[in-house]
């Protein structure tokens, strides 16, 4: 098994070494933060495979850490909050989480996550490193995707995506005038059985104000109504 590192960044001194040795325990390294600031200077001189954030921290909080972090680096990234509203929830993915866990957890949960988000990473490397030039590069109008670089830009501007988000938009732009539903979009793109749609609407919306000048009547990214999402040929 790859020695995967993984970055705590949690303030409540129990929950962030229960979860150190619920993953220690799993064989990976562990490097612990207790705000984003820490979190941050982590990186700065650690490779990490994965990160697991808290939502309410002092001095640098969860979602300013995963703003920041999300301009340089494409690792996984699980919330940790102890609230449960959907607001949260929809924060947190918005800002560049792929994953979300409510406090009170229980270790099965965490660890089946963290193992699930380095599986798709890992697939996601793959991927990166062997895939064909001539497979690099889908252009739907004004819109381009890169998959060599992971770049996106609209009329020659860069978009700035999640991983997670690019992902879905690859998928969409290989096949311009197919239409995904949500369950073949999660399944394909988070490489599991679909339980839960509900992400995958949020990161659709993610896209949209991303790529589209005005959201509401979008040129590119469209919903057909009762069966899911595609990207309207050029």
């Amino acid at each position: 098994m790859q020695n995967y590192q993984i970055l705590v960044c949690e303030d409540e001194v129990e929950i962030g070494n229960a979860i150190e040795i619920y993953l220690k325990n799993q064989g990976y390294g562990v490097h612990r933060a207790y705000n984003g600031k820490e979190g941050l200077d982590i990186l700065a001189r650690q490779t990490i495979h994965l990160a697991i954030v808290d939502l309410m921290m002092p001095v640098m909080d969860g979602l300013t850490m995963i703003m920041t972090l999300r301009q340089s680096y494409d690792f996984p990234v699980i919330v940790l909050s102890a609230k449960s509203e959907d607001m949260d929830k929809i924060t947190g993915l918005n800002m560049g989480a792929d994953d979300y866990i409510t406090k009170p957890f229980t270790p099965m949960e965490l660890l089946a996550r963290v193992n699930s988000q380095l599986r798709r990473y890992a697939k996601f490397l793959s991927l990166k490193e062997h895939q064909s030039e001539d497979e690099q590069v889908y252009t739907v109008g004004g819109l381009e995707l890169n998959n060599n670089t992971k770049e996106v830009t609209l009329d020659g501007n860069p978009v700035k995506l999640t991983p997670i988000e690019f992902r879905i938009l690859q998928l969409l732009m290989k096949n311009p005038g197919r239409v995904y539903s949500a369950e073949e979009i999660y399944e394909r793109v988070w490489n599991e059985e679909a339980i839960a749609t509900d992400t995958v609407m949020v990161h659709i919306r993610n896209i949209r104000e991303k790529i589209e000048i005005d959201p509401r009547n979008p040129r590119y990214l469209k919903v057909v109504w009762g069966v899911g999402y595609k990207i309207e040929k050029g």
